[in-house]
């Protein structure tokens, strides 16, 4: 193979079309249980495991996980779930200086998306992009890099609780939150953190919310991707607003796989985007 991409599972991918692709799964650990974020993780078991549970937590995929991903290829581009929030970044170093160590005419180029779910994706679908284009290696991960400076992930939570148990938020604000009924609108900031925009009630009020936030951001007519956790009937709803604000979307919506539906909770949407199509200026 002479290129491949490979993501951690907070991605929600585990499959490319037109490119080698290997997703690395994340662990879910909820009390004596451990939950693998691949396509069979059981979702219904799991939120089943951690509505019973005081205890849970993940785990980032270990160095020989990312050098059993990136196989024989030549040159791998490695996107990872925001290094702010997980190991999986540094892992994946470690496994990239291995991998050039042990084949010096191979390289291993990976990105911190700075983010997590769909605008990873967003980033996945231009490196194939850019891979079916021809460009050389170099040229691919210079154009990568412009690109990410024009994606952002906006997020709506109706729960806290799990970022709470991990130290992501108060757990005086999850709980108010709980107790008040409060959806929370945020962002994934430019140093790849959790930042709160938004305290909204109700639905149409979040998305209203969320509407707002993308024109400031600078949406026009890129592409949207939109990953929920059981809540695709207002997934569609926010997808049907844009469509009629916007002209020219391109819009998907998928569900979370377990990483993301654990951080994310019922009812969560993030909604990864760029700026306009292409996004690269």
């Amino acid at each position: 193979m002479k290129y491949k991409i490979v993501s951690d599972s907070s991605s929600n991918v585990f499959a490319l079309e037109h490119v080698p692709f290997a997703s690395v799964p994340l662990h879910i650990i909820v009390g004596e249980e451990e939950f693998i974020d691949n396509e069979s993780v059981d979702l219904r078991h799991m939120e089943e495991a951690l509505s019973s549970c005081t205890s849970s937590s993940t785990a980032c995929p270990g160095t020989g996980t990312w050098l059993e991903a990136f196989e024989d290829a030549e040159t791998v581009f490695c996107v990872t779930i925001t290094s702010s929030l997980s190991g999986s970044y540094a892992s994946a170093m470690m496994a990239k200086e291995e991998y050039e160590k042990q084949y010096p005419d191979r390289h291993v180029y990976v990105i911190d998306s700075l983010s997590t779910g769909p605008e990873m994706i967003l980033i996945m679908e231009k490196l194939q992009e850019l891979i079916l284009s021809g460009l050389d290696r170099n040229q691919i991960f210079q154009e990568i890099q412009a690109y990410t400076q024009h994606t952002h992930l906006l997020f709506s939570l109706q729960s806290l609780s799990n970022l709470a148990k991990n130290g992501r938020v108060s757990k005086t604000v999850a709980a108010l939150a709980g107790i008040l009924g409060i959806r929370v609108v945020g962002q994934a900031s430019s140093k790849g953190e959790l930042e709160m925009l938004s305290k909204c009630r109700g639905e149409q009020c979040t998305l209203s919310c969320i509407m707002k936030c993308m024109g400031k951001l600078g949406y026009t007519n890129g592409r949207i991707r939109i990953a929920h956790n059981h809540n695709e009937e207002t997934a569609r709803k926010l997808m049907l607003q844009i469509q009629e604000t916007f002209d020219g979307t391109d819009i998907e919506i998928i569900q979370t796989g377990a990483l993301c539906s654990y951080y994310a909770e019922k009812g969560g949407l993030l909604i990864g985007f760029e700026e306009e199509k292409g996004a690269v200026r």
